[in-house]
């Protein structure tokens, strides 16, 4: 999440294209890319805000779109070597956070 994050506001994207993509400018990706670092071998808890989160999620979910190949294939192996992670990893954890937001904001007992 940190890597892509990073990655994204690292002046692969212009400051237009980054804000599109993630809905914020260098600045709040990189103030939440500094939060996010560091050694992570215990848990740890954060407290991301609904537009860090925002950030996250379309960082994730737009990570596939820096690996296309002529022809707009996806190219696998530059995206697992640059990111340490399959794309299926992303989209799982994409999933994870929309889930968590939706089960944070929903009432006990509610559908």
């Amino acid at each position: 999440m940190r890597t892509q994050l990073k990655l994204s506001s690292g002046g692969y994207y212009g400051d237009t294209e980054l804000t599109r993509l993630v809905g914020a400018g260098r600045e709040p990706v990189e103030a939440l890319v500094e939060r996010l670092a560091g050694r992570h071998t215990e848990s740890r808890d954060f407290r991301l805000t609904i537009e860090e989160l925002h950030m996250v999620h379309s960082a994730l979910t737009a990570a596939p779109t820096m690996f296309l190949e002529r022809g707009g294939l996806f190219s696998e192996e530059p995206f697992n070597i640059r990111l340490g992670f399959y794309r299926e990893n992303f989209y799982a954890l994409a999933s994870a956070v929309l889930q968590a937001v939706a089960e944070a904001v929903t009432p006990r007992g509610r559908p």
